[in-house]
C-alpha cells in the first residue's frame, strides 16, 4: 500500500468514526468501549440504519446483510435494517456506454437500436436502462459502474479494520465472530458483482417455469451479457411496490397473494432453487393471477435431501414425536454443542406442549417455526446459510401476501406441496434410490476400511494416537468391567469345580455310590450347580444376557 493509499485509509477511518459518534456508537473506537452511559437501547435500530445509510453504498449492503442473520442479530434490529435501500447517483452516460462496449465488444449502436440514457434504476454496484435489440425487442440491460469492484475492495478491507477493532473493544460483540462475517459479506460481494451468475440463475428459475403461464421470468440474452454487463427481457406490469391495492377486489387481491405465494413454495420445495428476496419491488404484477420475477442476485439452493428433512421436521411437528424433531434439525445441518442439548430438548418440549392435541389445521405453521427458530436464535446455534436464507425469504414472502391480503396465509400453500414431497420418500423409485445410495455407502465404508486400519496402526507405530477419557463415565464404566470379569472368574471356577467333581465322581471306584458316582465327589457338584445357579439369576436381574 502506498502513502497515498495509508493517508486515505486513515481519512476514511477517521470519517467513519465521526459518524459513528455522531449516531451515538463512538464506543467502538474507545478501548474497553462496552457501550455508553447513555445509550437508548429503544431508538439504537434507527440510528445504526441511518448510520449505515450515511456512511455510504458500501454499508448500506452489509447491513442488508445483517438482516438476513437473526442468529446474530436482535430482531428489533433486523427490522429496522431491512429497509435500507440501495440507492445511488445514476454514473454520467458516457462511463456506462464504455463498460458495455469493453464488455460486450461491440459498440452501443452495434449491439443495440436504441438505448434509454437516463437509468430506470440506480444502486451503488450498477445502474438499469430500457433498450431495444436489433428488430426491435425491448430489454433492460443492468451495467456496472466503472471502479465499483475496486471501491468495495477497499470497503471491504476497511470492514475487517472495523471488525478486529470492534472485537478488541466491545466486550459485548464478544460472541459474534465479525470476521467470519466480513468473509460473508466479501463472498456474497464477490457473487455480485460478475452478473454472470446471475444471469445463471435467472435461466434456471425460467426452466423451472417454462410451463407456468401464470409467472413470467426474463430470457437472458447471453450475446450481450458478461461480467458487468446483464441483459434480459423487459417483463411486463408494475411493481408490486408501486400497485395501488386498494383499487382491487378483495377476492383479485387474495388471488395475487395465492399466486405469489404458490410460485415460491414451488421453488422451494419443487424446484430446491428459490429467489431469496422477494420484495415488493422484485416482484411485477401483470393481473391478479399473473406475476413476473425480477432480480435474481440472490438465490437459495436445497438439496433434495434438504428439502425432504424440512418436510420430515414438518411431519414431526405435526405428529408431536418429540423425540424426533432434535434429530431432524441435525439432519438439516443445524448443530449445536452437547452443553445446550438438554436445555434445547426441555425448551423446545415447553414449545411444543402448547401445540398437543391439535389438528394439522389448527396448528399455525408459521408460528410453529417462527417459535423453533427464535429459540435456536436465543441460543446463539448457529444455522448453514441456506436455512437463513429461506428464513429471511419466507419472512418477507409471509409480510408482502399479508399486506395484499390480511388473511392470507401463506404456509397453508405450502401443504400441498409438503404433503407430496412427503408421500414421495415412499415411492418404490425413491426407496430403490435411497437402497442403492446406503449399499454405495456401505460398500464405499467397507472398503475403507483396510486404509483406515493401515492408518491407525502408522499412528500407533509413530505415537500420535491419543485416547480421551469421559471421567464422569469412567467410574461407571470401570464399575460394569469389574462386574464382567468377576462373573467370567465365578463362571471358570464354577465350570471348574463342577468338572472336578464329575471325574472325582467317576474314576473313585472304593466308598459308598449313588447313581454311579462316588458319594465323595457330590458335595463339590452340588456347589458347582449352587454356583451355577447364583450366575445365572445375577445375570437376570441385571439384563445383561
Amino acid at each position: 500500500m502506498s502513502r497515498d493509499d495509508k493517508r486515505g485509509t486513515i481519512s476514511r477511518l477517521r470519517d467513519i468514526a465521526q459518524i459513528a459518534t455522531k449516531h451515538g456508537f463512538g464506543y467502538v473506537f474507545r478501548r474497553g468501549g462496552s457501550g455508553d452511559a447513555s445509550d437508548d437501547r429503544s431508538t439504537r435500530a434507527v440510528r445504526l440504519r441511518e448510520m449505515f445509510e450515511e456512511l455510504g453504498p458500501t454499508f448500506v449492503k452489509f447491513g442488508q446483510l445483517l438482516s438476513t442473520r437473526p442468529d446474530l442479530v436482535p430482531q428489533d434490529i433486523i427490522v429496522e435494517l431491512r429497509r435500507l435501500q440501495d440507492s445511488a447517483r445514476p454514473e454520467p452516460f458516457e462511463a456506462i456506454r464504455g463498460v458495455v462496449e469493453d464488455d460486450v465488444g461491440l459498440t452501443l449502436e452495434q449491439a443495440f437500436e436504441w438505448f434509454d440514457e437516463e437509468p430506470i434504476g440506480s444502486a451503488s454496484v450498477g445502474q438499469v436502462h430500457v433498450a431495444g435489440l436489433p428488430g426491435g425487442h425491448e430489454v433492460v440491460v443492468k451495467v456496472q459502474r466503472p471502479g465499483a469492484a475496486a471501491t468495495l475492495a477497499a470497503d471491504i478491507d476497511l470492514l475487517y479494520k472495523l471488525a478486529a477493532l470492534a472485537k478488541d473493544r466491545v466486550k459485548r460483540l464478544s460472541f459474534i465472530d465479525l470476521t467470519s462475517l466480513v468473509d460473508e459479506f466479501a463472498r456474497t460481494v464477490r457473487h455480485e458483482l460478475d452478473y454472470r451468475n446471475e444471469a445463471r440463475s435467472c435461466e434456471a428459475v425460467r426452466g423451472h417455469f417454462a410451463a407456468n403461464e401464470h409467472v413470467d421470468v426474463p430470457k437472458v440474452h447471453w450475446r450481450r451479457t458478461s461480467e458487468r454487463v446483464l441483459t434480459m427481457d423487459r417483463v411486463a406490469g408494475r411493481p408490486l411496490a408501486h400497485v395501488d391495492l386498494e383499487t382491487m377486489t378483495t377476492d383479485e387481491r387474495r388471488l395475487l397473494a395465492a399466486r405469489i405465494a404458490e410460485s415460491w413454495m414451488q421453488m422451494v420445495f419443487a424446484d430446491g432453487l428459490f429467489h431469496a428476496d422477494p420484495h415488493p419491488a422484485n416482484i411485477m404484477v401483470i393481473g391478479p393471477d399473473h406475476i413476473g420475477l425480477i432480480d435474481f442476485g440472490m438465490v437459495g439452493v436445497l438439496s433434495k435431501g434438504d428439502r425432504e428433512s424440512a418436510v420430515r421436521l414438518f411431519g414431526d411437528i405435526l405428529e408431536q414425536n418429540m423425540e424426533r424433531i432434535p434429530r431432524d434439525l441435525k439432519s438439516l445441518g443445524i448443530n449445536y454443542p452437547r452443553e445446550v442439548e438438554a436445555e434445547f430438548s426441555e425448551r423446545l418440549t415447553l414449545v411444543m406442549a402448547q401445540y398437543v392435541g391439535a389438528s394439522m389445521d389448527e396448528i399455525d405453521v408459521r408460528g410453529v417455526l417462527h417459535d423453533i427458530f427464535g429459540l435456536i436464535y436465543e441460543l446463539e446455534i448457529t444455522l448453514p446459510a441456506r436455512w437463513i436464507l429461506l428464513d429471511k425469504a419466507l419472512a418477507t414472502l409471509a409480510g408482502v401476501a399479508l399486506e395484499i391480503s390480511p388473511d392470507f396465509n401463506v404456509f397453508e400453500t405450502a401443504r400441498p406441496y409438503a404433503r407430496r414431497l412427503y408421500l414421495e420418500r415412499f415411492s418404490p423409485d425413491r426407496i430403490a434410490s435411497r437402497m442403492s445410495g446406503d449399499l454405495g455407502k456401505y460398500a464405499s465404508a467397507l472398503l475403507g476400511y483396510p486404509f483406515q486400519v493401515s492408518e491407525l496402526l502408522d499412528e500407533f507405530k509413530d505415537g500420535e494416537v491419543r485416547i480421551a477419557i469421559n471421567l464422569e463415565e469412567l467410574r461407571a464404566a470401570s464399575d460394569k468391567g469389574l462386574a464382567a470379569a468377576n462373573r467370567v472368574a465365578v463362571a471358570l471356577v464354577t465350570s471348574a469345580v463342577i468338572v472336578g467333581s464329575a471325574l472325582i465322581g467317576t474314576f473313585v471306584k472304593s466308598g459308598p455310590h449313588i447313581f454311579g458316582l462316588a458319594w465323595i465327589g457330590v458335595p463339590g457338584f452340588v456347589a458347582g450347580l449352587v454356583l451355577f445357579g447364583w450366575l445365572v439369576i445375577g445375570m437376570i436381574r441385571s439384563g445383561a444376557w
